[in-house]
């Protein structure tokens, strides 16, 4: 609807394909995709998807001809006019990358999350394809207002995946245990207060994200309208600068690199 009433406005329409159904490999063939993708066009009310993604497939997808000449079916039948994945690993990421089809990769990337800054940002720049950075707060833990007495609700994945009992540990904080995350990510709060500039934590962590060179878009969350005009003012943001940087590098070299850096 939002398109409809803008037309003028450069919006991109992206979705995600496999959310619903068991992740195993016998249910990415192409009459499902067909099904999901018809599906998205009639509920968008839009002709062709501008972006469809693989949401987290098993890893073998990321190297199966058959997944990806089904995708390219979908491009030539004008159904999509570019598809990506969603990896948790960086290997899967690169996978992906080594497939010509493949426009966009979207990864876990934040300051307590480095590791895709080694190999993946470079051989996304390399081979021209779009990073989605998601997680780009780390759940939340680098907005700098948690506390290691911090509750959420039962229904809150902060409260029952933080070991990975429910999905991949990686997707909640990063991966990283929450009373080092909590203490990592005041010494985050600190380093920003030391900008030459006015920005919040979160705005700070969102900057980090965006002026990486090879990410193309940060998809933060926003709970209030608050939120996501403070999250969008991020971009705004001058450029961080070394001092910053060296610092955050820094941090996670001290505190987080040996708990996650080759986890994923």
């Amino acid at each position: 609807r939002f398109r409809a009433e803008h037309p003028d406005l450069p919006i991109m329409v992206a979705t995600k394909m496999g959310r619903r159904v068991d992740q195993v490999l016998e249910n990415y063939t192409l009459e499902n995709f067909r099904a999901w993708t018809d599906r998205s066009r009639r509920n968008l009310g839009m002709d062709k998807l501008d972006l469809v993604q693989l949401h987290c497939p098993p890893t073998a997808a990321y190297s199966s001809d058959q997944i990806y000449d089904a995708l390219d079916a979908l491009v030539s039948d004008g159904a999509i006019g570019g598809y990506g994945v969603s990896v948790q690993t960086c290997d899967e990421a690169l996978t992906a990358m080594s497939r010509r089809g493949t426009a966009t990769v979207q990864i876990i990337l934040n300051a307590f999350r480095r590791k895709p800054l080694e190999t993946v940002l470079p051989s996304a720049i390399t081979n021209g394809v779009g990073i989605i950075a998601r997680v780009p707060l780390a759940s939340g833990l680098l907005s700098g207002g948690y506390t290691t007495s911090t509750r959420f609700a039962e229904n809150d994945h902060r409260t029952f995946n933080r070991a990975g009992a429910a999905f991949d540990v990686g997707e909640t904080f990063s991966g990283v245990d929450y009373e080092t995350g909590v203490r990592a990510a005041k010494e985050f709060s600190d380093l920003v207060a030391e900008l030459p500039f006015e920005a919040s934590p979160a705005q700070a962590a969102l900057a980090w994200v965006a002026q990486q060179e090879g990410v193309t878009t940060v998809i933060p969350g926003a709970r209030t309208v608050a939120q996501a005009r403070a999250n969008a003012a991020a971009g705004e943001l001058p450029p961080l600068g070394s001092e910053f940087m060296d610092g955050v590098r820094e941090l996670y070299d001290r505190e987080l690199r040996a708990q996650v850096h080759d986890r994923w």
